[in-house]
């Protein structure tokens, strides 16, 4: 164990995450366990930049690990996109006495801690809480669990709906740049049509699969989109050209937005974070810097930073096989 390290902070950072709180809890009192002060960084890397810190003991921590969103908050930070804030920033953690920081977020967190570390050499270690779960190095990443669920239970309130009038409905969900959100959330709700960027479906095909949906006799169909999707503008336009297309189509499209990311962490969720915040500890104490902890074949692990940022983690080709044969 690394006797230099007395204090260490901690910062949520980038689109907030259930289970991000549960995380939080978990490296306050894994500090504690270590007789270790945690420090609280609110609104992100903009936190870092002002000093915005707080000392957080155990039960500061209480009743949070059921709850959504992040106690710390997050902010977009243009000041510590400069090198003058980013020595402003450092400047903050060594007047405070602060050895090492664990940044709870994405690849964009990822990639300001990477740069930080690189400049100053202060040791960081990464936690993913990101909904869409594009990050290299975890099966699963803080929040995405909860995001399906969410995701599925409104999808099957719409399912009611649609069979009701015998309607086409697009949902659009998230997953700006990754369609697992989508995939994962499509074979869960028996949807007909997935549509996601890593595949491009194009549109002619989406009519014929939709053509031999209303040939095999169903009477209604859903259709899941990645808002990232390539095929159209947006999920409107989408909408727009299978009904001009298909006029036998009732065409609805819904956007399920922002509900995704919050609500009451699942269980699952609740016991990653807690697992990787115990780790994340575990590991600066150890002297690891500059990884992320993750979950790989339900066992923590490390990945570099620098190898754990999206666009290296990619979508699972068997689950597209899956939706092929079973959305007949």
């Amino acid at each position: 164990m690394l006797s230099e390290i007395k204090k260490i902070a901690v910062l949520t950072s980038g689109g907030d995450a259930p289970g991000m709180n549960a995380a939080i809890r978990a490296v306050v009192r894994t500090c504690a366990f270590y007789n270790i002060e945690c420090i609280g960084v609110y609104r992100g890397f903009q936190g870092l930049v002002e000093g915005d810190f707080k000392s957080l003991g155990p039960r500061d921590v209480n009743y949070i690990i059921n709850k959504g969103g992040t106690i710390l908050k997050s902010a977009r930070s243009e000041g510590f996109r400069t090198s003058e804030g980013r020595q402003q920033a450092h400047q903050h953690l060594l007047d405070n006495g602060i050895n090492a920081l664990i940044i709870i977020g994405g690849d964009g967190s990822f990639t300001g801690g990477m740069l930080f570390n690189e400049e100053f050499g202060f040791p960081i270690i990464g936690i993913p809480g990101t909904i869409d779960n594009d990050i290299n190095g975890t099966s699963h990443t803080i929040g995405f669990d909860t995001a399906l669920n969410t995701v599925v239970e409104a999808v099957d309130k719409i399912r009611d709906t649609a069979n009701s009038h015998k309607r086409l409905f697009f949902i659009e969900v998230m997953g700006r740049d990754a369609g697992h959100i989508a995939l994962n959330a499509g074979i869960g709700c028996g949807a007909e049509e997935i549509i996601i960027p890593e595949e491009n479906m194009g549109m002619d095909r989406l009519v014929e699969s939709l053509k031999k949906s209303k040939a095999s006799g169903k009477s209604s169909s859903i259709v899941i989109v990645a808002e990232g999707e390539k095929l159209g503008k947006n999920v409107f336009e989408l909408g727009d050209y299978v009904e001009k297309n298909l006029p036998e189509y009732d065409v609805r499209v819904s956007v399920l937005g922002h509900m995704q990311r919050g609500g009451a962490p699942s269980c699952f969720d609740r016991v990653l974070a807690s697992r990787l915040g115990v780790k994340a500890v575990d590991y600066l104490l150890e002297g690891k810097t500059n990884y992320m902890v993750g979950l790989l074949n339900d066992q923590v692990a490390l990945t570099p930073l620098n190898n754990a940022i999206k666009g290296f983690s990619g979508i699972d080709q068997e689950l597209i096989r899956v939706s092929d044969i079973i959305s007949i």
